[in-house]
């Protein structure tokens, strides 16, 4: 018997009992079937899935997540989308919910609070599961976090992350890293260090400078707040900017720090354009590991933020969370530090027997 074409003559949605009629079998076996339940033979699932196909059978999800109150959504808020960091932490992301069922709803605040508010009703008022977020420049507060606790639905801050006694935070060490990577310059010779960062509102940056201050403090070299440049954003169009800034100091400085890769890959372009040598006339240190520092000359000397890492790992601290709440717990002091590692480079050897990478 020829099977009666559904798709064209649709005037309501197909359910499981116009399939069990259609096939002259009971709607618990089409239920069953649809799931993949065991008890159901092979044969008569195949049968049952190209019925379903052949008569434009959608499986009614909402209703199913009502029943199991999972929406299997994850938020995520970022700063900015336009960020090879923030692409590898949501490739990460992306690996560990997809293995575990899950779909990732992504939104940016623009680094902006207001935005980033409004992103955050919008995921609460969506039924989330859980969110993600790396805080905007501009956050101070967090009260719109405060439903989602109250609703017991996991919210984990990576990178930018808060102090909240609510909620985990996944980032690495910035200070340790900043100091790391300033130490570096200093045993190059360097006495006075650009510090180029954003705002240190943000709890990443305000680390970097005090790893900053740290290092040249354990040298007795002399702070300046000369030597600080802040920028809203640290970026390639930002190195023009950073290179006139430092090029009209007296004297001009012989070693820089820029928090991310593409902005010292730009300073060093326009330094060249100057006659400026590097790293002989100043020797620069970037931050992230991105592509682009290994593709200018000289490549760039940085600090390996294992960003794909970071979203993995948050992401699976969520998921375990959403599996077994009863023992897990989400706390401040179960912060989650990362390791991260200098990566010397030609760009800041002054003394050339140091190593390449």
């Amino acid at each position: 018997m020829k099977r009666r074409d559904f798709r064209h003559k649709m005037e309501k949605d197909i359910t499981i009992y116009d399939i069990a009629k259609d096939l002259g079998v009971s709607p618990t076996t089409v239920s069953r079937a649809l799931n993949n339940h065991p008890a159901v033979k092979d044969k008569t699932k195949k049968k049952i899935f190209q019925a379903a196909a052949d008569m434009g059978y959608q499986s009614n999800v909402f209703a199913a997540n009502l029943r199991s109150k999972r929406t299997n959504n994850i938020g995520v808020i970022v700063p900015s989308l336009n960020s090879n960091f923030q692409s590898s932490v949501l490739a990460g992301m992306e690996k560990v919910a997809n293995k575990a069922g899950f779909n990732l709803v992504i939104s940016q605040s623009l680094e902006s609070s207001d935005k980033e508010i409004a992103n955050t009703r919008s995921m609460f008022n969506s039924r989330v599961d859980g969110l993600l977020v790396s805080l905007a420049s501009d956050a101070e507060h967090l009260e719109h976090f405060a439903p989602f606790h109250k609703r017991g639905i996991p919210v984990i801050f990576y990178d930018r992350i808060a102090n909240s006694d609510d909620s985990t935070g996944v980032t690495i060490d910035n200070i340790q890293a900043a100091q790391v990577a300033t130490n570096h310059l200093i045993e190059q010779g360097c006495t006075r260090i650009v510090h180029v960062l954003g705002s240190v509102k943000v709890s990443v940056y305000a680390d970097r400078l005090k790893g900053y201050k740290y290092a040249l403090m354990e040298k007795n070299i002399p702070f300046d707040q000369d030597r600080i440049i802040i920028l809203s954003e640290i970026n390639e169009e930002a190195g023009e900017k950073i290179v006139n800034q430092i090029l009209e100091m007296n004297p001009i400085p012989d070693g820089l720090f820029v928090s991310n890769d593409a902005c010292a890959a730009s300073c060093i372009n326009h330094l060249k354009q100057r006659g400026i040598r590097i790293p002989e006339d100043i020797a620069i240190v970037g931050f992230n590991n991105e592509v682009i520092s290994r593709l200018v000359e000289p490549k760039i000397t940085t600090i390996n933020y294992p960003g794909f890492e970071m979203g993995e790992v948050a992401m699976k601290s969520l998921i375990n969370y959403l599996d077994e709440p009863e023992r897990t717990t989400l706390q401040n002091t179960n912060k989650i530090t990362l390791r991260s590692e200098l990566i010397i480079r030609e760009s800041s050897l002054k003394k050339k027997d140091g190593f390449f990478n």
